[in-house]
């Protein structure tokens, strides 16, 4: 400090002044400061208040669907929209980047930015096919085909239940199987029977759910069928009526025909990417196999053709057996119905014992009698008076 302020009496109150003076300076650029953070602090309230509002709007329904195909490096994705099957590059958030992977569904703006992770869904009909595990039909339901039921539980059941038995000898279980011959003979009970067996999910679906109107249509309902099982394993995906989508490829040069194939072209590309010893197996059935395509029936796809005949006399019985067995019997022979049931599939003989069930309720009786079997042979089989001879392979 300088000496002359110390000697001058008045210096004190010179001090005071000049240091009052540099705090009220100090104060008043404070206060200057004070109210420009404030002025920012209220802009950049503004400022989130119009992004929140601009996000709340961009994330407002409704969203497209779009499918990831592949990740890219810098937070970029390789998407494909559902519907248009339009491919397009965008960017994903840091939030939301480390979450996808190939084949997950995400949901789009108009702007095409990924807004939220949708995950793996399935076309309802596809849901609609799957049914619960391990269906509750046995092989007890099922009467006679005893060496067709052995041959499908070798290539379906047993590569699910004893898988280490294959791996120990090497031996490659087919990849699928076709279940062929006249309706009504027991394909899908023994479909059925297998999945419970197996204590698999039991998935089926008709040839014709496949065929739709649509471009892309049916092939992605295939992907998304095949898609459920791998994530229900192990599972049995039973296509019942394959010739509906998997007849043989002609060309009539029509957009039906063209869908067609490309569903069936889908279905052979899912049926190879699966492992033979893998926890999914296939299943098919039909009336028809000489319609099917060869690209169907080659090795590799249905390894194994199995038909489902006419059941014989002893089957027949096995099968009046199993459907009368609940049924308040009286004098009833059984092996005499099964002779007048020549040609009958296991279907006709279910409806003939539901039938003669019905006749004595009819009749107010106390038990079914074998007249009541007669009637209800006669009803149900009259139309058929002769077996179906139609070749089926």
């Amino acid at each position: 400090m300088d000496e002359s302020l110390i000697d001058n009496p008045c210096s004190d109150s010179t001090l005071q002044s000049q240091q009052l003076k540099e705090l009220y300076e100090t104060l008043v650029e404070l206060r200057e400061r004070l109210e420009a953070q404030q002025r920012e602090v209220s802009k950049l309230r503004e400022e989130n208040t119009q992004l929140k509002r601009e996000n709340t709007q961009l994330k407002r329904l409704p969203l497209f669907v779009a499918v990831v195909i592949e990740k890219l490096p810098c937070g970029e994705v390789y998407l494909r929209q559902q519907g248009n099957n339009q491919e397009y590059i965008t960017h994903a958030s840091d939030d939301i980047y480390p979450l996808l992977k190939a084949g997950s569904k995400v949901a789009v703006n108009n702007a095409l930015s990924i807004v939220k992770v949708v995950g793996t869904t399935f076309d309802s009909r596809v849901r609609v096919m799957e049914l619960e595990l391990s269906p509750s039909q046995t092989f007890g339901e099922i009467g006679g085909l005893t060496d067709q039921i052995e041959e499908v539980r070798e290539a379906v059941e047993y590569p699910l239940t004893r898988p280490e038995v294959f791996k120990r000898l090497g031996v490659e279980p087919p990849k699928g199987i076709l279940l062929y011959g006249p309706p009504g003979t027991g394909k899908t009970l023994i479909a059925k029977a297998i999945a419970h067996n197996a204590n698999a999910t039991f998935i089926r679906m008709s040839g014709s759910e496949l065929v739709h109107k649509f471009i892309g249509e049916g092939a992605q309902l295939v992907r998304e069928l095949f898609q459920l099982a791998r994530e229900k394993a192990p599972s049995i995906v039973f296509i019942d009526e394959i010739d509906a989508v998997g007849s043989t490829r002609t060309h009539d040069g029509t957009s039906g025909s063209a869908e067609v194939q490309r569903t069936l072209m889908q279905l052979l590309a899912e049926m190879d990417g699966f492992d033979n010893r893998g926890e999914i197996r296939i299943m098919a059935a039909t009336n028809r196999p000489d319609m099917l395509d060869p690209a169907l029936l080659r090795p590799g796809r249905f390894d194994r053709l199995i038909e489902i005949p006419f059941p014989d006399k002893t089957s027949r019985q096995d099968i009046l057996k199993i459907h009368s067995k609940n049924l308040s019997l009286k004098d009833v022979d059984l092996n005499v119905i099964a002779e007048m049931t020549e040609g009958a599939t296991g279907a006709e003989l279910e409806a003939i014992c539901r039938e003669a069930g019905m006749i004595a309720v009819r009749q107010n009786a106390d038990y079914v009698v074998m007249e009541n079997f007669q009637s209800a042979v006669e009803k149900v089989r009259h139309k058929k008076a002769e077996p179906d001879t139609r070749m089926y392979l």
